[in-house]
């Protein structure tokens, strides 16, 4: 009889636990978080991180070879237009000038000499074509003989190449003299060269030698980078968006800017350049394929910023800085929204029947007496919290919006539904 009682008094408090715990009369019905459908303003992004950069930067490289011997500037000086930046070693390139301007004036004697062997070739020419008229006419009415007429004829020929000679020196002589005038500006090119003058007004940003230091430079291309100069008045970051975004872009786009140095603060930028080639890159096994934009930072929104910098900056931001970009490419006002969890994928076909062609269908779950009815919607732009229904939904309806794992892909249409905060206040 006791164990009887007692059989029954734990089975009680086993029945107790087990209810407390939801371990038996549980309500089957899923729970869910709902949302009411509302209108919105929904602005559509395209987020993309890059760095601040100057929108004019110069970069300096040597045009010869040679040392420095004369360092006129630091990182963060303002330079002006034509100031002398960096000063090469001009001994070597002096010589070249010597060299070049003694090649010239022996080029100029040489010409000299090429006319006057040619004044006197064409008077020797003048004498022997005299004299060969004269003689072929008595030669004609037989007055000498064939055999004095062709050494005067003879000595007429030797006259006529020697002054064709001699115009060939004197041209030969004034190509000469131009090739050596040439060497001379070429020489006198290099020897300008190792004075370098800042190109634009700026600041260096990007001072990468010392004095003492040897520089290589040619006449044909850029040589060793010395510095940089920056027009830090107009910044810009530069960003890389991939191919799926590119396309909503366009210019004049607008876009909020963070730069990490900045916290708490958003700048206002727009878009300026959108690249037309891709720029490649691989990450692990596949190809990633971004494109170069440039979003101009707008001066009115860091103005407050101005009175914290220097006088001659005026910004405060500086190259390098890192900064993400949201670049606002469609907004629209009082369009009918849901969360952006609420909005599901569901195909159409009947998976047992194969012979029946799926379609996957955008759907949101409404929830009516306590139940998920699935209904087909059209949505439109997005942006981090809301997507816009097009059609399919009404004003005020409530919607299934979460958990994701849920709406996404437990929850089928006519399913039993409970709000997670009903369950909570039933335990």
């Amino acid at each position: 009889m006791y164990i009887i009682i007692y059989s029954i008094l734990v089975l009680l408090v086993l029945l107790i636990v087990a209810k407390k715990r939801g371990w038996i009369g549980k309500s089957s019905a899923k729970e869910i978080e709902t949302a009411k459908v509302s209108r919105e303003t929904i602005t559509e992004t395209v987020n993309a991180s890059g760095k601040v950069q100057p929108e004019k930067e110069v970069k300096i490289s040597a045009d010869i070879s040679g040392e420095i011997i004369e360092l006129g500037v630091k990182e963060g000086d303002r330079v002006k237009r034509g100031q002398l930046l960096v000063r090469i070693k001009p001994d070597e390139y002096q010589r070249g000038v010597e060299r070049a301007r003694a090649g010239v004036n022996s080029a100029q004697a040489s010409l000299s000499n090429a006319k006057a062997q040619y004044s006197q070739a064409k008077a020797g020419f003048e004498r022997s074509r005299l004299i060969y008229n004269r003689n072929k006419t008595l030669f004609e009415q037989k007055a000498i003989s064939p055999a004095e007429f062709e050494n005067i004829e003879a000595d007429f020929n030797i006259a006529k190449a020697q002054l064709e000679g001699a115009n060939q020196g004197v041209k030969g002589a004034e190509y000469a003299l131009a090739s050596s005038r040439a060497s001379l500006q070429e020489a006198e090119d290099a020897l300008r060269k190792t004075a370098v003058y800042a190109p634009i007004e700026g600041t260096i940003t990007g001072l990468q030698v010392e004095l003492g230091e040897r520089v290589v430079g040619t006449m044909q291309m850029a040589g060793t980078e010395m510095m940089r100069i920056s027009d830090l008045g107009q910044m810009e970051v530069e960003v890389e968006v991939n191919e799926n975004d590119i396309v909503r872009l366009k210019l004049n786009d607008t876009a909020d800017i963070d730069i990490d140095a900045y916290r708490g603060e958003t700048f206002k930028g727009v878009v300026t350049e959108i690249s037309n080639s891709a720029q490649s890159s691989e990450l692990s096994m596949e190809k990633v394929t971004n494109f170069k934009v440039k979003i101009r930072v707008l001066e009115s929104s860091y103005k407050h910023l101005l009175k914290n910098t220097s006088g001659e900056n005026q910004t405060p931001f500086r190259p390098g800085m890192s900064a993400n970009v949201a670049i606002q490419t469609k907004k629209v006002s009082n369009v009918l929204a849901v969360p952006i969890l609420a909005v599901t994928v569901r195909s159409s076909g009947n998976e047992t029947d194969t012979s029946s062609a799926a379609k996957d269908n955008e759907v949101v779950f409404i929830i009516k007496d306590g139940k998920a009815e699935q209904r087909v919607v059209k949505t439109g732009i997005q942006d981090d919290v809301h997507i816009e229904i097009l059609n399919g939904l009404k004003e005020g309806e409530e919607v299934a919006s979460g958990p994701y794992s849920i709406v996404s892909k437990v929850l089928q249409d006519g399913e039993l539904v409970q709000k997670a905060e009903e369950n909570g206040k039933k335990d």
